[in-house]
């Protein structure tokens, strides 16, 4: 079983900056590619980035100017750097893996940006 466990969010001003946290524990192998997603009110499940073991990256268009994804596999985390926030951010910020053809999902890490 493997828990990934979110965290670093918060409320923050425009404008301002937050870096999130995901540490995979358990029977975690740390060979697949982690990955953010958001879920902002009343929208669907955005995808965010992906980053392999390797340090390929991946990030959404939509964030890619603002964001940047890192990992230390050392601790098995992944961090999104988030900066120049804007409220549009607003959401709860879930990662995610795959691993032996299960998905696992963190609880998620609300990020609120507003003045």
């Amino acid at each position: 079983q493997v828990q990934l466990v979110e965290s670093g969010g918060g409320l923050v001003q425009p404008g301002g900056s937050l870096r999130l946290s995901c540490a995979a524990n358990g029977r975690y192998f740390g060979l697949n590619a982690m990955n953010w997603y958001r879920r902002a009110p009343g929208k669907q499940r955005e995808w965010i980035s992906s980053i392999t073991v390797g340090n390929r990256q991946q990030i959404s268009d939509s964030v890619k100017d603002r964001f940047t994804v890192s990992r230390d596999n050392t601790t098995n985390t992944v961090y999104l750097e988030m900066r120049d926030l804007k409220p549009e951010v607003t959401a709860v910020y879930y990662c995610n893996t795959q691993q032996c053809s299960n998905i696992y999902w963190g609880q998620g890490t609300q990020v609120t940006v507003s003045s």
